[in-house]
Order: C-alpha cells, then structure tokens, then sequence
C-alpha cells in the first residue's frame, strides 16, 4: 500500500503548490501591472518496479498576456505601447522591469513605479526638480514647466521568458535578456491592470482545494488500508 501512499502525497503538495499560486493570483488582482503565475505539473513513475503514476508541480510560469486597460487622466500615469516594459532600480542595484506605469514623485523628486526608481533613457532615476509640476507625453518625455524636458522614460522589450520577483516586478530568466523597445511610446492617463480574473481565479481555487481534499483522503484511506493489513498478519 506504500505506493498508493506516495501517490496521494505527491498530489496532495502539487495541488498545495497550485493553490498557493492561485491565491497570489487571486491577492493581486487589483494590482496594476501584475502578471499571473501557472504551476506546470508532470507525470513520473517513481524509483523500482511500480504499476502507479505520481504527479508534481515541476515549475511556475509567469503568464505574459497584457492586462485590460483603464483610463485614469492622471497626467503620471503610462501605458507602454506593445509589449515594452519600464525599468526600476532595486535597492541592490539591479533593474527590474514593470507594466506598472502608475508614477509617484518621491521625496527627492524621483519619479517612482512600485515605490521603486523609475530609470530614464539617460541611465539614472528621473528626476524632476523639487517645485514643478512634471508630466508625460506620448514619447515619454518627462517635461517640466511648458517645454523643458527633464529625461525620458527607458523602454524595454524582453528577448525570452520571465521571472517574478515581485507582484508586479519581472527579471529576465536565465537565458533571456533585456533591450532598447524600439519605436517605443506610451499611452498617457492609463493604467495596465491586471492580467487575473478575480471570478476565474476563485473557481480555479474551489477546483484545486476539491482535488487536494481528494489527494487527503486518498491518503487516510491508505492508511487505514495498511493498518488493516497490519492487524491480519499479527500472529493472535
């Protein structure tokens, strides 16, 4: 009965692990910018001689379609055109990259997405001088007073997959990389919002949480079946 038992726990932590996902889906589906995560999983046939077939969630996908759009007229709030990407500073000097176009002056100045330093075609943080007020035109232009552009906002295209490293934050995967978005523009006073549907992502969660139950129950019945089996082979 090991067998069977083994099988129900490998699809018990696989649904584990996809409920885990669903519920950062689900958590960030107001969140602009975020990109949905999906588990892939894959059938394996364990070590020695077996007639049963296991299943694991082998790794987690970062779901690339675009967001629906949503008009905000907030003069600090892009859109990248396409598929192009601004870039932040990191606190440990990295880039990172992000469809979150809602902008925020920060203390300094700086121009920030996610509270993070949002990078210019120049190399550094836009930032606009304390006093004024900036905004953005379809170019990317940050311009101050009627005409005095400050930076432009750098545009990226992604060369490969991606990774998640925050909600709505995304690093090239090995082997990929980042570039200039060429012909690159942005769309002013709206916002990409998140690519999950909350009601999807729900019912995904009430299907996962029903077959992890099911993987549960599979187990105690293994259980009980070897207990069972114990309690024959005692010698009275």
């Amino acid at each position: 009965m090991a067998d069977g038992l083994y099988v129900g726990m490998s699809a018990a932590v696989a649904r584990a692990a996809q409920l885990d996902s669903i519920a950062d889906n689900l958590a960030n589906a107001e969140t602009p910018g975020f990109k949905a995560t999906r588990p892939a999983f894959r059938a394996f046939l364990p070590p020695g001689p077996s007639d049963k077939v296991m299943a694991g969630a082998v790794s987690t996908g970062v779901d690339m379609r675009p967001g629906p759009s949503n008009t905000t007229d907030n003069p600090l709030d892009v859109l990248p055109e396409g598929d192009a990407y601004l870039g932040v500073r990191l606190s440990n000097g990295r880039v990172a990259y992000t469809r979150n176009g809602h902008l925020e002056r920060g203390p300094n100045g700086e121009l920030l997405a996610s509270g993070l330093p949002v990078l210019g075609i120049s190399g550094d943080p836009v930032t606009v001088p304390v006093g004024t007020d900036p905004h953005i035109d379809s170019n990317g232009n940050v311009v101050v007073g009627r005409d005095t552009v400050v930076d432009t906002l750098a545009l990226f295209e992604a060369q490969g997959p991606m990774d998640k490293v925050a909600p709505s934050l995304l690093q090239p995967s090995a082997g990929s990389s980042m570039s200039p978005a060429a012909d690159s523009s942005v769309r002013v006073g709206e916002l990409e919002l998140s690519n999950v549907s909350a009601l999807d992502s729900t019912i995904q969660m009430i299907s996962a949480q029903r077959q992890f139950d099911m993987a549960m129950q599979a187990i105690q019945t293994y259980r009980k079946l070897d207990d069972r089996a114990t309690q024959v082979g005692l010698v009275k």
